[in-house]
């Protein structure tokens, strides 16, 4: 049996896990839990699957409780990662998710990773110290798990192109005049997926995408270059890899996040996940469209920061993610949120990964900048 720690398990990506261990619990045990603010979620989590540690991130009563230990704090997740575990499941969302990142590598647990941003800010660190402590990191992302498969599990496998799908987001048929009117209601009605609020306005924006292609470069050592972007409206082309001879492998399913999930925990083997089989006769048409530029003009941004190096990919993820709290709050417009990001990579002055320290410091720049555009 695979013991699991499972960092972020009141989200949505935890929740699945979740299922999963569920569908096959002779094959994965829950040894340990960290939660957020989310706590009656979490309280039923501890009670179902007993685990030897929780973590919450908010102070809650857990006396009724007596075989789990418990630690409260907005870090406290790094203590669900305790010796007796196989692998760390990741799936915080945002810069914290570096530190739980580091803390398993530290520790020589194996990572199964849902949080972009620890790749995204900090991945020279991450894949250097991974290589040190002989750390393996395996994508739950369906994008990164789609080009995962199609390499045949293999990261070091030789490829002509990576090429990324995207659905669009909640604003693909939006016009360049629309979008000055956009709310927080229209950008969390994704087409295709049920996600949590701060990824599904980085899909509408597309700096969701900006993100894996950051990602791609540090999983499978791509260049820039080699990495495509397409909108796939349909979500049933996971993303693709395309080979020397001109062969492009992809992998196809209906949108569901369990996939992904259960073979980062079981490859190369497969087994059940209750995935409906696709009917290609329904299907009829797959489409593909370049995405627009000057319609999502963070997709852009967010790669030529990647291109840059150093701590401006840990910029833009602070801007956004400083941004996208704000227009979640009805603080500020949807347009701003490439504004902001824009205006924080303008006013910083470079400078290189440097350790865990200056990628924090790189952070709290970008979100003070945000912050202070707005005299929030």
């Amino acid at each position: 049996m695979k013991k699991i720690a499972l960092i972020g398990c009141t989200g949505s990506i935890g929740r699945q896990v979740l299922n999963v261990c569920r569908r096959h619990p002779d094959k994965f045990g829950i040894v340990s839990l960290a939660g957020g603010c989310n706590i009656q979620e979490f309280v039923d989590q501890v009670k179902e699957f007993n685990p030897k540690v929780a973590t919450l991130a908010v102070e809650t009563d857990v006396s009724e409780f007596s075989q789990t230990q418990f630690s409260f704090g907005e870090n406290a997740f790094t203590d669900a990662i305790i010796p007796e575990v196989d692998v760390v499941i990741v799936s915080l969302v945002g810069f914290k998710g570096i530190i739980a990142v580091l803390d398993a590598i530290n520790k020589g647990k194996n990572i199964a990773l849902a949080n972009k941003e620890s790749l995204v800010v900090g991945g020279s660190l991450v894949m250097q110290k991974a290589k040190e402590k002989g750390v393996s990191i395996v994508p739950i992302d369906s994008e990164h798990s789609a080009i995962w498969q199609a390499l045949d599990f293999d990261f070091n496998k030789p490829f002509k192109k990576l090429i990324l799908t995207a659905s669009g987001g909640a604003f693909r048929d939006f016009t360049k005049e629309q979008l000055k009117y956009a709310t927080v209601k229209d950008a969390l009605k994704h087409p295709n997926w049920s996600m949590g609020a701060k990824i599904t306005v980085d899909c509408a924006t597309l700096v969701n995408k900006g993100f894996e292609v950051l990602e791609a470069k540090w999983l499978y050592g791509a260049s820039f270059d080699d990495i495509d972007v397409i909108i796939h409206r349909e979500s049933i082309i996971h993303s693709m890899v395309e080979y020397c001879d001109g062969a492009v492998l992809a992998q196809m399913s209906y949108p569901t996040m369990e996939l992904p999930i259960q073979l980062a925990l079981t490859y190369p083997e497969r087994f059940n996940c209750d995935v409906k089989s696709l009917d290609f006769a329904t299907l009829k048409t797959l489409t593909f469209e370049k995405p627009d530029s000057e319609r999502f003009p963070c997709l852009n941004l967010v790669i030529d920061a990647g291109r840059t190096g150093g701590l401006y990919p840990a910029v833009v993820n602070g801007a956004n993610e400083m941004a996208v709290k704000l227009f979640l709050e009805n603080k500020i417009g949807y347009l701003d949120i490439y504004e902001s990001i824009k205006r924080a990579l303008d006013e910083f002055n470079g400078g290189d990964i440097d350790g865990f320290e200056s990628l924090e410091n790189a952070d709290v720049f970008a979100r003070k900048i945000v912050k202070e555009s707005f005299k929030i």
